[in-house]
Order: structure tokens, then sequence, then C-alpha cells
């Protein structure tokens, strides 16, 4: 049986937004149809927030915090236990100071289990201040500039461009790409919108790519989805 993984933010709903309730009623069918996963950057709060506790709950198994954090409905079976260094977190603090953009709206950088997101105009953000980010950041291309450079400064640990706003951060292969180890079995496809270079959904499209183990998928947002699935 074919086994279908989804990202969610910018795949299933808008960057940290709420799925439209009309594709939540297709894609709710799909779910209970055919055997379907999540894989986000998010934790499990977030995003119940964003898709609902029935789809969460309709989905076989839920990969939080790009798959260090894993739920099976309500159950929860495996947490990643990594910590952020200290001296990768004195790094982004600097990051942050010397930034140009200049909104601040607090929780820049965000532990989550296993992981860590990190955020320029932080957390707090309204959805106008991350979008007056974005348009920034597509100019400046920031995120990128900092994945790149904290890389090269902690080659143990790994830093990938998420969301609209955020650059994820883990130990070296404790992102998307982690989850392969349940999927060996292939006949897979793998729905994302961040598939390039610096890209959180990368890591996993390679691996399945190079394992044989099915299709990947890149689209441009929870339209494109809804219309490749039809």
């Amino acid at each position: 049986m074919t086994k279908y993984i989804f990202d969610v933010d910018g795949t299933l709903t808008p960057s940290r937004r709420k799925i439209d309730p009309d594709f939540l009623i297709f894609f709710n069918s799909f779910a209970l149809a055919n055997e379907v996963y999540l894989v986000t950057g998010s934790d499990r709060e977030k995003t119940i927030e964003q898709i609902t506790h029935l789809l969460y709950c309709n989905c076989k198994r839920v990969y939080n915090c790009a798959g260090n954090d894993v739920y099976e409905g309500d159950l929860l079976t495996y947490r990643n236990p990594w910590q952020l260094p200290e001296e990768a977190r004195e790094f982004l603090t600097e990051i942050l100071h010397n930034s140009t953009f200049p909104v601040r709206t607090g929780t820049h950088i965000e532990e989550r289990p296993g992981c860590v997101n990190f955020s320029i105009v932080g957390r707090g953000a309204t959805l106008v201040e991350r979008q007056v980010y974005c348009d920034w950041d597509e100019i400046k291309n920031e995120r990128r500039k900092i994945a790149t450079q904290f890389n090269e400064e902690f080659p143990e640990l790994h830093a990938f461009v998420g969301g609209q706003t955020g650059v994820d951060i883990s130990s070296k292969g404790s992102d998307k790409s982690q989850i392969v180890r349940d999927f060996m079995d292939g006949d897979v496809v793998f729905f994302g919108d961040r598939m390039d270079q610096h890209g959180n959904d990368k890591p996993l499209a390679d691996k399945i790519l190079e394992h044989k183990l099915g299709q990947v998928v890149e689209v441009k947002d929870w339209k494109d989805t809804w219309s490749k699935l039809r």
C-alpha cells in the first residue's frame, strides 16, 4: 500500500496558519482512505492548532519537530532528548543582535524536542509582521546566509530554512530525513514545499530518492497539493 508523507506548513496549510476548511474536509477523507503520515518542524500543539485534533489523529503517525517527537494519535512513541549547546545559543544571539531587520517580537530561539527554531522577527510576530519579514528575506536571503554560517561554525549540527521566518536547527542526522528508517520497505510519496538546497524538506526528499523508496512531489502551496491529489 502506498504511504503518503506530507509536510504541513506551506504544503497542507499556509505557513503557521490554519488549514482551509474545504481542504480539511477533503484531506480528512483522504487520510481515512489512505496511509497518511505528517512530518513537520512544528511541535504537537501548534500542529493540532493548524490542522485540528481530528485530522491529527486520522493520520497514521505524525513526526513533529522534524521527527524528534513522534505521535500515533495521542500516544507519544519517541522523543529525542537533544538540547542546543550553549556556544550555539551564543552564536544565534549574536546573529540576532547584528541583523538589520528592525522588528523584534520575542521568542527568537524556540526550543522544541530534539530541535530548535531560530527566528529574527520572533515567534510573537503577527501575520503582517511575518509577511513583512518574508518579503524582506526574499530580497536579502538572510535565512540562507544564517544557515550557511551556522553550518560552517558547527559542523556537528545542521541548520535548514523552514517555514516563512525561521531556521530549523538540530544535531546532524536529526532532521526530517531520520524518519526514512520507518519507510525502508518503499512505495512512498512525499509532498513538501521546501525541497530547495537550503529547505528543510530536502534531506528527506534526498533520502527517499537515494534509497529508491518512491516519489517526491514539490508543491507551491496547499492549493497545489490539493490539485495534485485530485
